[in-house]
């Protein structure tokens, strides 16, 4: 069971991640692509997945956040990168600003990946 979670959770990450460096780029370059239905609609299905499949591995291994450092340092990293996406495709007015937080919400995920191969928390 716990191998299946982690994988599906790997896998979602990855799509996750893929997909908002894929609308990105067609913010800048094509902002028509983004008004596709799918594009409007999987993202929420892969982050639906991987919030829990998140939510299920907590329970195989018995670790939450706000209990676990790691876990809750992985909590918040996911609503900054939630926050700077946000910001980088849609509310950001000038392009300074939407690549900052676009590079920001990657240097974000790269943060809690680290934090989610070594199990160690960051700042805490």
């Amino acid at each position: 069971m716990y191998m299946m979670a982690k994988h599906l959770h790997l896998t979602a990450v990855v799509l996750s991640i893929l997909l908002f460096v894929l609308r990105f780029i067609w913010a800048q370059m094509d902002p028509t692509a983004l008004q596709r239905k799918w594009v409007k609609i999987v993202p929420h299905i892969i982050d639906t997945v991987l919030l829990g499949s998140a939510i299920w591995l907590c329970v195989l291994i018995a670790q939450y956040p706000l209990v676990t450092g790691w876990l809750t340092f992985k909590l918040l990293g996911l609503i900054a990168y939630i926050v700077l996406g946000v910001i980088a495709l849609k509310k950001a007015k000038t392009a300074p600003m939407r690549w900052g937080s676009f590079v920001l919400a990657l240097v974000v995920l790269g943060l809690t990946a680290k934090v989610a191969l070594t199990k160690q928390p960051l700042f805490f």
